[in-house]
């Protein structure tokens, strides 16, 4: 395979020439969650040939794609890959947030105007009700109305996020496994769902056990927490986090998502999806979009270094292989175009090290600042919350005293750096007022929408994580880590290279609808990478 640059569009290839000039019939947006683009390279020498290592050896791989902005969490990841825009301009900061006028928590999709379907009264009341921004398969339903655009994910936010309006969205029901939807995106489920769902295929993996899928020897990893073997001396016994023991998955379909067992059932799910709508079966292009949730939540309870996690990478190597050759089954290579990436990476395990790092106590600050805010101005709830690196303040209590909001800020931020683990702090006035060209300041700005974001925001350094007891390793900074991920295409007659120029995650939603020759999303920044949108249109 050889190394190309973006500089060039006379773009040499290698293998098999392409085939077709006439856009897919499918295509198919794979993300696996929390996915560093090292993973490829740490582990790639045990993934089978027809999973991660076929884009790899066939397909354009982006060694350079990057997330431009801080807030690397999964609905921002997920609103970015399907809307082409950074959560500046989206508005998916995160699953949740204050409002300034009444100081009350937001989720992202509760919605208590909806009806989940074929589930328990107040299961499943998810819309897309503060997801604003259209995405692309909003786009490529409002051009080409006969292409149907299905979107699946075992956690509800990723599949509200990837849909959109539009989309037909499918999540786990926690309390059965079973798959459902709300009246925000249909009457009824389809009659091949509900048929699916009575076979009660979760129910085969209530007694779980997790064994390796390799021989132990192989595993470069050596911390394990509930890997199910009699241990020698170079492995280490971990606690397990979040309750994860076999005697949960007996009895708590909750906990099945957070096996190896929740990739097969979203795989499975897929499958079914693409037999029973026909995806790709005439000239109107369809979109299926699935987001594999589990190695998000394997890494974060049990950390990156963790037998775990190795084993589940593996794992979703071997589901991914199957998907693969079980596309190519229902349609002709030539006209799918699969795009495997991920919504962000993911932190070292804090204890990963002889030493373990130090964390960031969310809780102690928000109070810490509070008691400042205090003995300055008097007392009240100065500060009505705290989310991921973000302080918002009590706006009315501001107002209602006749104070300045942006010197509280200032002062806030101010105070906010003498704490440990703190590199930076900047205010909502500043980024609201400002232009941050590059550095810190830029990907901060990038992550900051005005009516959602905190009034102090807050970089960590390098390496420290919030201090949470249910994990060992998060997301959500701006560092490699976190904002490098994987990028590859495969299929559609696109040659295997490599890329080694610089590409931006937004670029992903344009260049998919340059594909499928329709407009991109409306709030769309980024653009149609011309390296790979050259190669289909010139075919």
């Amino acid at each position: 395979m050889r190394a190309i640059s973006l500089f060039f569009l006379s773009i040499i290839t290698v293998g098999a020439s392409a085939q077709g000039g006439r856009k897919p019939r499918l295509v198919v947006n794979v993300v696996v969650s929390q996915l560093r683009y090292d993973d490829l390279s740490r582990y790639g020498d045990k993934f089978t040939e027809g999973g991660f290592m076929r884009f790899v050896k066939e397909g354009m791989i982006f060694d350079e794609s990057e997330y431009d902005y801080m807030q690397t969490t999964t609905p921002a990841g997920l609103a970015t890959l399907t809307t082409g825009a950074n959560p500046s301009a989206h508005g998916v900061v995160n699953d949740s947030w204050f409002d300034y006028v009444n100081n009350k928590p937001v989720n992202l999709i509760e919605d208590p105007s909806v009806a989940g379907l074929e589930c328990d009264a107040g299961v499943g009341r998810y819309s897309p009700i503060h997801v604003v921004t259209p995405t692309l398969g909003d786009r490529l339903k409002e051009e080409s109305p006969r292409s149907k655009v299905i979107t699946l994910a075992s956690d509800p936010i990723s599949a509200v996020v990837m849909g959109g309006q539009t989309s037909d969205v499918y999540w786990m029901d926690t309390t059965r496994c079973t798959w459902i939807s709300s009246t925000a995106y249909m009457h009824r489920l389809p009659e091949w769902v509900t048929r699916y769902n009575e076979q009660r295929l979760p129910d085969t993996y209530l007694g779980y056990e997790w064994r390796l899928l390799n021989h132990r020897e192989s595993y470069r990893n050596t911390n394990y927490a509930v890997i199910e073997f009699e241990p020698e001396s170079r492995f280490k016994k971990i606690v397990a986090w979040g309750g994860l023991l076999k005697k949960d998955i007996d009895r708590d379909y909750s906990r099945i998502p957070y096996t190896p067992a929740g990739i097969t059932l979203v795989k499975d799910f897929a499958k079914q999806a693409i037999i029973y709508e026909d995806l790709g079966k005439d000239e109107h292009p369809d979109l299926l979009n699935i987001c594999f949730d589990t190695p998000r939540y394997v890494c974060d309870i049990f950390g990156g270094e963790s037998m775990e996690r190795e084993d589940m990478l593996y794992r979703m190597d071997t589901e991914l292989a199957d998907l693969l050759d079980f596309i190519y089954a229902q349609v002709p290579e030539q006209d799918v175009l699969v795009v495997l990436t991920s919504d962000h990476g993911v932190s070292d395990s804090y204890d990963a090290g002889w030493r373990p790092r130090e964390r960031f106590n969310a809780d102690q600050f928000r109070v810490i600042v509070n008691g400042f805010l205090c003995a300055q101005y008097g007392t009240g709830e100065w500060v009505v919350g705290y989310r991921d690196r973000q302080l918002y303040l009590n706006r009315t209590l501001i107002y209602s005293q006749n104070l300045s909001l942006e010197e509280i800020q200032n002062r806030t931020a101010a105070f906010a750096l003498q704490f440990s683990g703190v590199s930076h702090a900047l205010t909502a006035t500043a980024l609201s007022g400002g232009s941050f060209a590059d550095g810190y300041g830029k990907r901060i700005q990038n992550s900051f929408y005005p009516k959602r974001s905190g009034d102090v925001v807050i970089n960590l350094m390098p390496g420290w994580i919030e201090e949470d007891e249910q994990a060992r390793a998060l997301s959500g900074s701006l560092y490699d880590y976190d904002t490098h991920v994987p990028l590859m295409w495969l299929g559609a007659g696109i040659p295997a290279c490599r890329v080694r120029a610089p590409a931006d995650m937004r670029d992903v939603a344009p260049t998919l609808a340059r594909i499928l020759r329709i407009s991109r999303p409306v709030a769309s920044e980024g653009k149609p990478i011309e390296a790979l949108v050259s190669l289909i249109e010139q075919q």
